[in-house]
């Protein structure tokens, strides 16, 4: 970011008009900008029912727009009758979604037939599709489309009206442009990490798959010969499960006591709720150590686990796993790596709750210790650069945030 842009920033952030700049309905905008541009008059509603059934049938998506209802695993029927009530898309238009409080305003790529409730966008001048297309999605446009409708958290739809009569921001045909092939530079460098990372994750499930199972013709060099015992986590291991204090007493919880692990924080390096020594000592919550593997058998992440970041004390939803007969980080992946199996045989459908009894028969294959720590510093390999490549994930999802809202509203400018 240049000095020129900075100083700008500050000068904004104090409630100044930077030199350049007018404020309008919208916020500040370059003067050079159309400033009081409406967006009905950048694109117009736009209804046809004339199509045949050849047109595949289009859904509303927040994180991909609008895309083939086949590809969210909607099947919805509808008859003949019903069909011919739907409206024509064409790739480059923009649809009003239902209720959201994303945006709401969303770019088709395809061509296709969307609900009548949807309402079709045209562009009524010449636009660059992908500038509108990121624009839509800033929080200030965002905050405001949402201002204008009142109870649309009781369900009231965004209508044509409410946002056509919205002052957006309408910068030169050529800067709209230019800023446009900036950000789709920025969604190709984050589409390849994601797909870096996809990639990345099946070579660890395949790692896993051949590497904990003697019998998969994979083994580390040295080891190929080596003998393995099956045997049942429970033979292996000493497990156990905690307590929630009673939560209507206040005094046996504080702001900054002992860490209070539920379900969803086995991952966490730090806790929502804290317990008080006397909350601890009246409940039957236990203290696990930083190293120690939990398990959860409750809640939405039924049959996750990790390797504790923190000393704290775990709830009944939480298995902890301790051995002295197996390396903790290698029980950590057999887990992980039965993960699906355990789900899918005990949770079927996502009801009921695992066990202790459960985990405890579950079967493994224990090599030598020496083996052990081999094959975990296969896996942990693995995992560091899974993890870098989230890590430079987040920084391009947030670098491209920050231009967004810099680029779409003209606070930083790019030459035309």
């Amino acid at each position: 970011m240049t000095e020129e842009i900075k100083a700008r920033i500050e000068q904004i952030k104090a409630g100044k008009v930077p030199e350049g700049y007018i404020k309008t309905r919208a916020g500040l905008m370059p003067s050079d900008w159309n400033i009081n541009k409406k967006a009905k008059e950048v694109f117009r509603r736009h209804t046809d029912k004339k199509h045949d059934d050849s047109l595949e049938i289009l859904a509303a998506t927040q994180e991909n727009g609008i895309v083939p209802r086949s590809q969210i695993n909607i099947d919805i029927k509808c008859s003949e009758e019903g069909i011919n009530g739907y409206k024509k898309v064409d790739a480059g238009d923009f649809v009003i979604s239902l209720r959201s409080f994303q945006g709401g305003i969303e770019y088709s790529p395809y061509d296709g037939i969307v609900s009548p409730a949807y309402t079709v966008l045209k562009p009524a001048i010449p636009i660059s599709n992908e500038y509108y297309k990121n624009y839509f999605k800033t929080e200030e446009f965002i905050s405001r489309l949402n201002s204008t409708i009142y109870g649309i958290r009781d369900g009231k739809q965004i209508g044509y009206d409410d946002f056509g009569d919205l002052i957006i921001h309408n910068p030169p045909l050529s800067e709209q442009q230019n800023i446009a092939d900036i950000l789709l530079q920025c969604d190709k460098v984050i589409a390849l990490k994601k797909e870096r990372i996809k990639e990345e994750k099946k070579l660890k499930k395949w790692l896993m798959q051949k590497l904990l199972n003697p019998n998969s013709g994979v083994r580390l060099p040295g080891y190929e010969k080596s003998e393995w015992e099956k045997t049942n986590i429970g033979c292996v291991t000493i497990s156990f499960s905690g307590g929630t204090p009673e939560s209507s007493k206040k005094e046996y919880y504080c702001e900054n006591g002992i860490p209070f692990i539920r379900s969803g924080e086995i991952s966490s390096t730090k806790t929502e709720l804290f317990l008080t020594q006397k909350g601890y000592q009246n409940s039957s919550a236990k203290m696990v150590n930083k190293g120690d593997l939990l398990y959860a058998l409750y809640g939405a992440n039924s049959g996750d686990c990790f390797i504790s970041q923190i000393h704290g004390a775990i709830n009944q939803a939480i298995l902890c796993i301790r051995s002295t007969k197996v390396n903790i980080v290698f029980l950590y992946y057999v887990l992980k790596n039965a993960q699906n199996h355990i789900v899918s045989t005990y949770l079927q459908g996502g009801q009921g709750n695992l066990s202790a009894a459960i985990i405890k028969k579950i079967s493994a294959f224990i090599p030598i210790q020496n083996e052990q720590i081999a094959i975990c510093k296969v896996l942990s390999t693995q995992d560091e650069k899974i993890h870098r490549l989230e890590q430079e994930l987040a920084q391009w999802q947030q670098k491209k945030k920050a231009l967004m809202q810099l680029l779409l509203t003209g606070i930083a400018r790019v030459p035309i």
